[in-house]
């Protein structure tokens, strides 16, 4: 049974992800950045469902937190599937943007991406086989008012998943990443109401998190072993 590991899984988003990954038949670490019975919950709801699935909290900003806990978890076996969804909020319009929310952001997003993902290489590289996903966001394709350090940190993982795609194709392992525009959440129902929706996306509706996570699991599924280097956007048809 392959491996796959979920960071930030105690979201909407990331949930969704992992138990969807667990139907298709993978082992899920669900991890969380400090509370482990949020990644608890999701594991045990998992195993509910009829899944194999266990939980694992760091911080991910925290080089020697993660490279700890990651030893742990290869020292079962590699670790095949990465989805790195770990990544936080904290918007401000750019002239009055403080310094600790411009590094806060980039942190999670981009280090977390580095902490988590470069111990995991060669280990996947070994098995000749893996799927690392990134999940990044609309606002890094087109931009958003407040949002320059979140647009920032993702953006800058596409160009590492596209340098790090063509590094890792001869392994038989794809790199790609998956950017997500609005997605029906308790956050995005306290920021976009109905009519908002409706002028933005041509769809006319926010996307769902069942939607993204099977389009994850496509992309971590044996069918996808020929995309690499993509970055896909799934957002209803926002420009």
């Amino acid at each position: 049974m392959k491996r796959a590991l979920v960071t930030g899984a105690s979201g909407d988003l990331g949930s969704a992800i992992a138990r969807r990954l667990a139907r298709d038949g993978l082992h899920v670490v669900a991890h969380a950045n400090s509370r482990i019975d949020a990644a608890e919950a999701v594991a045990a709801q998992i195993r509910a469902e009829g899944g194999s699935a266990e939980a694992v909290a760091f911080d991910v900003t925290d080089a020697q937190a993660s490279a700890e806990a990651l030893e742990k978890l290869l020292a079962v076996g590699p670790i095949q599937v990465l989805v790195n969804n770990a990544g936080i909020h904290d918007d401000a319009v750019f002239p009055g943007m403080r310094p600790e929310q411009w590094r806060r952001v980039i942190d999670v997003s981009l280090h977390g991406f580095f902490h988590v993902t470069q111990p995991l290489t060669l280990p996947m590289a070994r098995t000749r086989w893996g799927r690392i996903i990134s999940i990044s966001s609309v606002a890094a394709v087109m931009g958003n008012r407040g949002q320059a350090n979140y647009a920032a940190a993702k953006g800058a993982l596409h160009g590492a998943s596209k340098s790090l795609s063509l590094e890792l194709a001869s392994r038989g392992i794809t790199v790609n990443v998956v950017a997500p525009g609005i997605i029906a959440s308790a956050m995005a129902d306290r920021v976009f109401d109905a009519a908002a929706i409706a002028q933005m996306v041509p769809a006319r509706r926010a996307g769902q998190a069942d939607e993204v996570a099977a389009l994850v699991a496509f992309l971590a599924g044996p069918d996808a072993g020929y995309i690499t280097g993509q970055v896909i956007s799934i957002n209803g048809g926002m420009a």
